[in-house]
């Protein structure tokens, strides 16, 4: 069950379903309208709203700013072997913003989906770092 939601906006819905169901193993909940899906991946649940005149969470601000895809806020996803994701992704044709970094914690790496939104693969190194850990 989702504890956590993060949503983002996507030029394509359909486009961003087939990229986090294929190559992120998250799941279709439901996508009941061109302009909307709701997706899961344990503990997430990702939102995918398309900009859209008609109301909801890609609707135009008081304003006039539309919402756009992109920016570097992002959420995580925690992987066992960096590397071999970066090279499968990277052979299905995904987009990266810089090749593997290596921190105090562990190894990231920024991915970016269909409309340019940053996810960010995480490679614990420490044992602190892996999600679930307690101090």
């Amino acid at each position: 069950m989702a504890t956590v939601q993060v949503r983002y906006i996507v030029d394509d819905v359909d486009a961003a379903i087939a990229f986090y169901t294929g190559q992120l193993g998250f799941d279709l909940v439901m996508h009941p309208a061109p302009a909307f899906a709701m997706l899961t991946r344990g503990d997430l649940r990702l939102v995918l709203s398309a900009p859209n005149p008609s109301g909801g969470g890609g609707q135009s601000m008081s304003d006039g700013r539309r919402p756009q895809p992109g920016g570097w806020n992002r959420f995580a996803i925690e992987v066992g072997d960096l590397a071999a994701m970066v090279e499968t992704l990277r052979s299905a044709g995904a987009r990266f913003r810089n090749d593997i970094v290596t921190g105090v914690g562990g190894k990231q790496i920024i991915l970016e989906d269909p409309s340019g939104n940053p996810i960010e693969l995480f490679e614990p190194l420490l044992a602190e770092a892996r999600l679930g850990s307690r101090p």
